[in-house]
């Protein structure tokens, strides 16, 4: 008996690319022209009380299209990829197109291509592992690691160095093993289409330095500064989000502000030199699936007209 051909996969896009390369922006004129649902998908942009600092898309984007996934955790609290994947899911699940918007690769390659299951991780654990990476400082914890864990991570990478240790400490095994022997969430039921910016760096770096200048202007300082006084850990991710430390240290009266944007601004251009490169080399979707866009950018972070028309013809080709 002839089996039925398979229900075709539902549709999902993915933007992604470096800080200041134009996501949001796109995302949101797509979200519009296509019906869709911005979903974010990057770690800081989910902590409430970081608005600012993180660029989060304003009240005034939020009402123009649907989002999902913005601002939903308190800065007390620690997201992961697990968690980030099931939230995502059921947000795309509730959209007509899913539209997934953001820098946080790791957590994008998680829908993509299945994520391995880790344990759930005691309290105890994570408490045990913020006190040694604030105790320690990243690059001597990373020396302290198992060694499979210390020869895949960053030592400038405190997030997972934090998890690889919590994971150490939970369980007696590293990181490393757990992902290559746990089983594994296949990858979403999507047929996913990948945007990819890619704008020139000579570019990047002025639009760093202007964000960094409005968010300035509308209250960086005292967002990150109301943070401070909440007494947070300061190992926690919100707490570590790029600007926050500079603008946590001017708020303590410890540095001036000319010093903590010279700090923000280059914390913030090498880690864009890192997602550029990461984009560059990772495959998220298979090539045919995938459109990159070396786009210039004009003002803050805004795609130029020309390149609207190969992005529709794009979407509503076969990939």
């Amino acid at each position: 008996m002839t089996q039925p051909d398979p229900a075709p996969l539902l549709k999902a896009l993915i933007i992604a690319g470096p800080t200041a390369s134009g996501k949001s922006a796109l995302a949101l004129h797509l979200a519009e022209r296509f019906g869709g649902t911005v979903i974010n998908a990057d770690a800081m942009q989910c902590y409430r009380e970081l608005r600012i600092v993180t660029a989060r898309p304003s009240p005034e984007d939020e009402a123009r299209a649907p989002h999902a996934l913005y601002g939903v955790l308190p800065a007390s609290e620690t997201g992961s990829v697990a968690w980030w994947r099931r939230e995502a899911l059921a947000a795309m699940g509730a959209a007509r197109l899913p539209i997934l918007c953001g820098g946080t690769g790791m957590y994008l390659r998680a829908l993509t291509q299945g994520l391995s299951i880790l344990p759930d991780i005691p309290e105890p654990a994570r408490e045990a592992a913020r006190a040694r990476l604030a105790e320690l400082g990243p690059e001597r914890l990373h020396a302290t690691l198992h060694p499979e864990d210390a020869a895949k991570l960053r030592p400038s990478d405190s997030q997972r160095l934090a998890r690889a240790l919590e994971v150490f400490l939970a369980t007696g095994k590293s990181l490393a093993a757990w992902q290559r022997e746990a089983p594994r969430l296949p990858p979403a039921p999507y047929d996913f289409r990948a945007i990819l910016l890619t704008p020139p760096r000579e570019q990047l770096h002025p639009a760093i330095i202007t964000r960094w200048g409005q968010m300035r202007e509308q209250g960086a300082l005292q967002e990150v500064g109301a943070l401070v006084d909440q007494g947070l850990d300061a190992s926690l991710p919100a707490m570590r989000a790029h600007g926050v430390p500079e603008l946590a240290a001017e708020w303590r009266g410890e540095i001036s502000r000319e010093e903590a944007d010279r700090r923000a601004i280059a914390g913030t251009w090498t880690y864009t030199r890192r997602q550029a490169t990461w984009f560059r080399h990772q495959a998220l979707v298979a090539p045919s699936a995938t459109h990159r866009i070396n786009a210039r950018i004009a003002g803050l972070a805004q795609l130029s007209e020309r390149n609207q028309p190969e992005i529709f013809a794009f979407l509503q080709s076969g990939g």
